[in-house]
């Protein structure tokens, strides 16, 4: 007799722990995914077979990590079901990844999808509502299985089929985490991680940043969103971004994500941030603002005048301008 399997979303943190272990407890082969972008999850970017192995060590959970960074951004640029209150599109955000989900089930002979939805706990995409949005955009009617708060939803096909058992699902609801915290001490599941936001849209700070990026640039890649994360941004110019990095391990991160056509600046004879600039038809005066921006971040930023080195190797930054560093009142404007 063939095992039944299932895919299940999984983002990490208690729920989509539990929902898979619910499944997996009636004898179901469970496969979990964790799809990653640059907005949530990056960090386990080419490092995916080490979190897959701690997962299954930790928890009895076969896991893929999937990345769909590109794919993610062209729908952030114009999700159907709109925003919530900063750039999140959480209910898109949810049909994308259910939707992926569905395509993974689909190449794979599984017969069913498993998320951790609680009904009411998050207010944009898991309202009754939205979440029977979810199901008929995806594409999933009948097949998307919550097994927290299944209870308070519609039986699904697995469920009517009897392939999975309803009397041992749950009917949790709202945004107390304590019946799960209950469930988890029941199951033997004691090291899991403390509920967080996790993404980076919501943040207000953030959230506006990459707003006013996709709002400039049409043609947005997974570079210039890793980019955003980093250091202190200023815009010089239509078509230029500056970032100048705050720390040592920043102004590493900055010079992996350098392109072709990008300059760094470095102040010479005094310790300073890396500094980058992009953008299209950089002209002179750009860069020797961005030359003084470099130096005003710099330990020589009290001198009246400092030298900066530019180019395109960060060992070689060979093209010296002697420039003031910039005015406090005057960097205010650019700041982004």
């Amino acid at each position: 007799m063939s095992t039944t399997r299932a895919v299940s979303l999984y983002s990490g943190g208690l729920d989509s722990i539990l929902a898979a272990k619910i499944i997996i407890a009636q004898g179901i082969e469970v496969t979990a995914l964790q799809f990653i972008t640059p907005f949530f999850g990056y960090e386990k970017k080419d490092r995916e077979k080490e979190e897959e192995e701690d997962v299954f060590n930790k928890y009895k959970i076969k896991l893929k990590i999937i990345e769909i960074g590109q794919e993610y951004i062209e729908m952030l640029k114009n999700p159907p079901h709109g925003y919530g209150r900063n750039f999140n599109p959480c209910i898109d955000c949810k049909i994308m990844l259910v939707n992926e989900a569905r395509k993974y089930m689909q190449q794979n002979g599984a017969s069913f999808l498993i998320t951790g939805e609680v009904i009411g706990q998050r207010p944009m995409s898991q309202r009754k509502d939205a979440m029977r949005i979810v199901e008929r955009d995806s594409g999933c009617d009948g097949i998307l299985l919550r097994p927290l708060c299944a209870k308070n939803l519609k039986p699904t096909w697995p469920e009517e089929e009897e392939i999975v058992d309803r009397e041992k699902l749950f009917d949790f609801r709202g945004r107390t985490r304590k019946p799960q915290m209950s469930l988890a001490e029941k199951m033997g599941i004691i090291d899991y991680p403390s509920p967080a936001g996790g993404c980076m849209l919501t943040d207000p700070t953030l959230g506006e940043r990459i707003k006013k990026r996709f709002s400039e640039n049409s043609n947005i890649k997974v570079n210039d969103i890793l980019l955003l994360k980093l250091g202190r941004h200023f815009k010089l110019k239509k078509d230029s971004h500056l970032v100048v990095g705050r720390f040592h391990q920043e102004n590493q991160e900055i010079i992996k994500l350098k392109q072709d056509g990008d300059i760094l600046f470095k102040v010479i004879d005094f310790p300073g941030p890396i500094a980058l600039l992009r953008g299209l038809d950089l002209d002179e005066a750009t860069v020797d603002i961005t030359a003084s921006v470099a130096a005003r971040y710099s330990d020589g930023k009290g001198e009246s005048s400092v030298r900066v080195g530019l180019g395109n190797d960060p060992g070689r930054l060979v093209d010296l301008r002697l420039v003031k560093p910039i005015k406090e009142d005057i960097l205010e404007r650019f700041r982004y």
